[in-house]
């Protein structure tokens, strides 16, 4: 999985339709971000763009463009989003839910438009979406290396619960953090005290 905030490259995305929605049908999510950054739900015209972003974003772990076809045809169980500015795709992020668990698969922005409040957004729907579907807990995984990340996931409530050593194709660690729905702390926006 790759659960990272951060990126290098502004994928671009002709010819969308951005109201398009897939599997359970389009549904709403926030209207817009400062800078005119809108949320959409993927479509498989946004495959090679995103596969453009994985590989620069994540050179060393990034999934093979037939995956991404995969996890949107598995509608049932699966959510991806983009964030897209002017034409352009600058981050994504997808869920796997089977209950009781749902299962952060991927989220990313690109540094030029880091702390602008896009991953926070991906991740609030991410985490409302697992509500929608019923899901107990939430997880992801998140190198050991990416300190931004993971301060990211805390604010949301997320606590880390165990370590895969050298889960990276270049060795790193990853983390494996945990939400708990439906119980006192877990929220689908950062604490206050902890807003930048």
């Amino acid at each position: 999985m790759n659960t990272e905030s951060a990126g290098q490259n502004l994928g671009q995305n002709p010819g969308q339709n951005p109201g398009q929605g897939l599997g359970q049908g389009t549904r709403a999510v926030p209207a817009g971000l400062p800078g005119g950054v809108m949320l959409r739900d993927m479509t498989p015209a946004d495959i090679p763009a995103v596969h453009e972003l994985e590989c620069r974003l994540f050179p060393v772990d990034a999934w093979p463009l037939q995956m991404f076809a995969a996890e949107l045809a598995q509608a049932e169980t699966r959510r991806y989003l983009v964030a897209e500015r002017a034409g352009l795709i600058v981050g994504y992020a997808g869920l796997m839910c089977i209950q009781p668990i749902a299962d952060v698969q991927t989220i990313a922005v690109v540094p030029e438009q880091e702390g602008r409040g896009i991953g926070s957004a991906l991740l609030t729907e991410l985490i409302r979406e697992s509500r929608l579907r019923r899901a107990e807990d939430v997880l992801l995984e998140v190198r050991a290396d990416n300190p931004r990340a993971q301060q990211l996931y805390r604010r949301y409530g997320f606590e880390q619960i165990h370590v895969r050593p050298r889960y990276y194709r270049d060795g790193v660690d990853a983390l494996i953090m945990r939400l708990r729905l439906g119980t006192a702390g877990s929220t689908t926006t950062p604490r206050e005290a902890d807003r930048p």
